[in-house]
């Protein structure tokens, strides 16, 4: 079958996709709208278009996530009259009034409408790209999620999907390799090194059998753009490793995945046997010289597994523990051929690219970080949830007209870039551009994307202390640096937020994450001691107070604070009893409550709950 056939059926099918004459209902159900209940909404609109004569006319498809996690359940409503509405946190007992609203009434259901997604269809309520979390995004590697059903290939092909292929396969391998380099494309999984160039190392190297692998072992806290990516836009991936594999001359293509993706694997799996059936997959592709087989392998959730050797190692049946370097994978990799690996966005963008070709995307960015970044925007900002966004934006822009600012209205303290790999970025740098250059700069790195917002209510040291408990668990105990450096780092860091630190706590601290940089074996160890150092950098009066004065400035470490109730603000409104885990707090409505020291567990609920600035910490 002719790629132009293919394409011609996949425009017939989105035609039907896009009916005029139907009603057309979008949910997104991506692993965070099935959390906030994505499928008893769907449930209960089809209850409820039932009771109303209205289901037979009309479709209702899942779609990936839009990124807008904060306002999950996310629906987009499409009715005849072809005006496209978006509603955000929709429940099943509301389900019954956007039907009738939009549907039945020819309306727009106002108190969770969010936007038109089409700005000429409407004035009463902004555009979807007029949305203050939209406005500043370029959606290269998040172009199909949340707008086509990720389980139907030809929703996929008609909006430019497997062109890269079909281009790339009238190319020559060399000639796809200079591509992808002129587009100044660099890997997304944290290193950034040029993908071009890597692919080129590999396609050197001489071997009767040649691999390339998809990293998809996403495993930092806080951290979900290679799940939504999978969920909402398999094929973008898939066929961004076929172009890697013929690139470098490879038969075989895997994607390993983390087990608790089950809906990512589920989709990844859907997608292979729908590029089978359309001869995008197999023997001699689109008529080609090119043969390929795509395998998934389900990893068992190590972190340590993310680096590439630990992933070959695992493919291969054995334990995931690194392996020394030199010889690289593009030499010796997975059973000892020539392999590359790249990540879930780097070959989501491949395939971005080999379609709209390398000076398009180059067009975005700075001069040495070209193209776009996902990133997980999580902690304590207003609007979490996956942005993707230019290279060079500010840490202003993201946090403050993206995300919406720190929650509750709190000042802005830091942010945590990279993943447990990363850094505390101060509050001094929100001007900060975001790119491998400049974050390296100020000590942190790009890693796969997560981005933690920190605010004044966090402990720096305590904030370290946290990630560095993952480190140490996820160590492979291999290399004697990683083994012992994390854990006598989290000794220590522990102690500092028991009262039981010393001022010679600090030098060895430093020493320790030297020590740790300089002769780990695998980027783990490397960059494990990253949020000790950064944060002493940044925010040693923070440690000094925990040392010298048993203070927690922040209020967070529970060894070094006291929690009481000041009678003269309290108005006795009982939302601190209600919030106490343990019912440490007593007192009548209306009069001033009091906390019991010897039950208070120092958790904070009471603060976080206290809306009169009643409860105090010393």
């Amino acid at each position: 079958m002719s790629f132009q056939t293919i394409q011609q059926q996949a425009k017939t099918e989105w035609e039907l996709f896009d009916r005029p004459d139907r009603f057309r209902i979008l949910v997104g159900s991506a692993t965070c709208g099935r959390a906030a209940g994505s499928q008893e909404v769907i449930e209960k609109f089809r209850e409820e278009l039932a009771n109303r004569h209205l289901l037979a006319e009309t479709d209702i498809y899942e779609v990936g996530c839009l990124g807008l996690c904060y306002a999950e359940v996310l629906v987009e409503i499409q009715g005849k009259d072809g005006r496209r509405i978006l509603y955000q946190s929709v429940e099943p007992r509301r389900v019954a009034d956007l039907i009738d609203a939009q549907l039945v009434q020819g309306g727009i259901y106002e108190p969770l409408a969010m936007a038109c997604t089409q700005s000429e269809t409407d004035t009463s309520i902004p555009a979807f790209s007029d949305l203050e979390i939209m406005q500043s995004q370029v959606r290269i590697v998040l172009r199909n999620c949340g707008i086509i059903d990720p389980t139907n290939v030809e929703h996929y092909i008609a909006r430019g999907g497997y062109s890269g292929l079909a281009r790339a396969l009238q190319m020559s391998a060399d000639q796809v390799i200079e591509e992808i380099q002129q587009s100044g494309l660099r890997g997304r999984g944290g290193a950034g090194f040029p993908t071009g160039m890597k692919w080129s190392f590999a396609r050197r190297t001489e071997s009767d059998r040649k691999y390339v692998i998809c990293n998809a072992d996403e495993g930092d806290p806080g951290a979900f753009m290679d799940r939504s990516v999978l969920e909402g836009d398999p094929h973008a991936v898939l066929e961004g490793l076929l172009v890697a594999g013929y690139a470098i001359g490879a038969d075989t293509g895997y994607v390993y995945c983390r087990a608790e993706y089950p809906l990512a694997i589920e989709r990844l799996q859907q997608a292979i046997v729908q590029m089978h059936e359309k001869g995008l997959l197999g023997a001699n592709i689109l008529g080609s010289n090119f043969s390929f087989s795509i395998k998934i392998k389900k990893g068992a959730g190590a972190f340590v597994c993310g680096e590439e050797t630990s992933l070959m190692q695992s493919i291969e049946g054995k334990r995931g523990m690194p392996r020394s370097k030199p010889p690289f994978p593009a030499v010796s990799g997975l059973f000892e051929k020539p392999t590359n690996i790249n990540n879930v966005e780097t070959l989501a963008a491949v395939s971005a690219i080999m379609e709209k070709g390398a000076a398009w995307y180059a067009g975005y960015g700075t001069e040495k970080s070209r193209g776009t970044k996902t990133f997980a925007l999580a902690g304590k900002i207003t609007r979490t949830g996956l942005i993707e966004v230019p290279m060079g934006i500010s840490l202003r822009t993201i946090i403050e007209d993206i995300g919406g600012g720190v929650l509750d209205g709190k000042t802005f303290k830091a942010v945590q870039t990279g993943g447990p790999s990363g850094g505390c970025i101060p509050a001094q740098y929100i001007d900060l551009p975001v790119d491998y250059e400049h974050l390296a700069e100020v000590g942190s790195i790009m890693g796969s994307g997560g981005m933690i917002v920190i605010d004044e209510a966090s402990c720096m040291v305590d904030m370290a202390r946290y990630f560095l408990t993952f480190t140490e668990n996820e160590s492979c105990g291999k290399c004697v640096p990683c083994r012992m450096g994390t854990q006598h780092l989290l000794n220590i860091l522990t102690d500092i937020t028991q009262g039981k630190g010393k001022p010679e706590h600090l030098d060895t601290l430093r020493k320790i994450g030297a020590t740790m940089k300089n002769g780990s074996l695998c980027g783990l160890g490397q960059t494990a001691a990253n949020p000790v150092l950064t944060t002493l950098t940044h925010y040693e009066d923070e440690y000094l107070e925990h040392i010298d004065n048993l203070k927690c400035p922040a209020g967070a470490c529970r060894s070094l604070i006291h929690f009481s109730i000041d009678a003269a603000q309290c108005t006795g409104c009982g939302a601190c009893s209600r919030a106490c885990p343990v019912d440490a707090i007593s007192g009548t409505r209306k009069e001033p409550h009091a906390i019991d020291q010897q039950t208070c567990i120092c958790c904070g609920s009471c603060r976080d709950a206290c809306k009169f600035e009643a409860v105090l910490v010393s």
